[in-house]
């Protein structure tokens, strides 16, 4: 069917006059008859009852009414969009990134959308998952990067790349040793806990029975922080495979088992898109983000809220 037919046969319902109907769609009565005649034939039965004067809407008609306005509506308002979009001199998108993802790891796809939408007017905030998740949910977000194994029922998540838990320790640790380091290894080790890691998530996820403790020593929100006393030779810490490394740290893959998290392009189920907000989900999800790796960048802040612990035996 043409869109033409679909704009004739809503102003005949509309008006039950063909005349009218006519005149409103700036046509001849003819063609306009010719039009919902063709339209008639595709839906196989007639769609309008004339007797003399009195035309109305058959039960076939009243039946595709409301999908043909569905359909005639949705399509003004992607002309509308695709409109704006040609007119604007600038192109807004609120990006949110859970803060232990390096910008590095970022910095190749920003680029690739920036060539894409020149007049791109790009906010990035970086912060925990769970207040990154009620953001997005709030609509003070459009999209977001986040990590974690399940998402809040209004989310839909897409999987862009994956990457496994490290143990990070300071030079000279027996873990220096060792190409791979099992979890249980961590028993009796000194910990530096970052406060907002949501390595335990994770590992919950895979349904094994914990089987290490370790000695939390010192607490922090900041990752910097965190790597500084690491690198001073005051503990260990569990971290994000790509997460920018400060100098003086060594770091092995956690084994026995492995674990590891995937970073999800996450948006709210039913919220319609800008054009812009599409061009980026559909970027996000073509890009190779593991053509590769990252380089060196500046450290972030901190994951996912999860509930503080106590020194001694706890959940690294």
């Amino acid at each position: 069917m043409e869109m033409h037919q679909i704009r004739y046969f809503l102003a005949v319902a509309e008006t039950l006059n063909f005349t009218r109907a006519a005149e409103q769609c700036n046509v001849t009565q003819p063609s306009l008859t010719r039009a919902i005649q063709k339209l008639e034939e595709e839906m196989g039965g007639l769609l309008f009852s004339r007797e003399h004067h009195n035309t109305h809407l058959t039960e076939l008609g009243r039946l595709v009414q409301p999908h043909l306005e569905a359909i005639y509506s949705t399509n003004a308002a992607v002309l509308a969009e695709a409109k704006q979009y040609r007119s604007m001199d600038r192109a807004p998108l609120k990006l949110g990134v859970m803060c232990t993802i390096g910008p590095a790891r970022l910095v190749g796809f920003l680029e690739q959308l920036r060539t894409r939408i020149p007049m791109l007017d790009l906010i990035i905030r970086d912060m925990p998952a769970k207040p990154l998740l009620e953001a997005l949910l709030v609509g003070d977000l459009d999209v977001a990067l986040v990590a974690l194994p399940s998402f809040p029922d209004r989310c839909m998540a897409k999987p862009l790349f994956s990457e496994r838990y490290l143990i990070a320790f300071p030079k000279g640790h027996r873990f220096e040793g060792m190409n791979a380091i099992p979890l249980d290894e961590l028993d009796g080790e000194d910990y530096l806990q970052r406060v907002h890691c949501e390595f335990r998530y994770h590992f919950e996820a895979l349904g094994i029975p914990k089987r290490h403790s370790v000695n939390i020593r010192y607490h922090s929100e900041r990752e910097d922080w965190v790597q500084a006393m690491i690198a001073a030779g005051m503990g260990c810490a569990v971290m994000p495979e790509h997460l920018p490394i400060l100098p003086g740290l060594s770091t092995r893959v956690i084994i026995e088992p492995e674990v590891s998290r995937t970073i999800h392009l996450v948006t709210v189920s039913g919220r319609r898109f800008t054009p812009v907000e599409q061009v980026a989900i559909r970027m996000a999800q073509s890009y190779r983000w593991d053509a590769t790796e990252p380089k060196g960048a500046a450290v972030g802040w901190c994951d996912v809220e999860t509930d503080a612990l106590s020194p001694g035996g706890e959940r690294a």
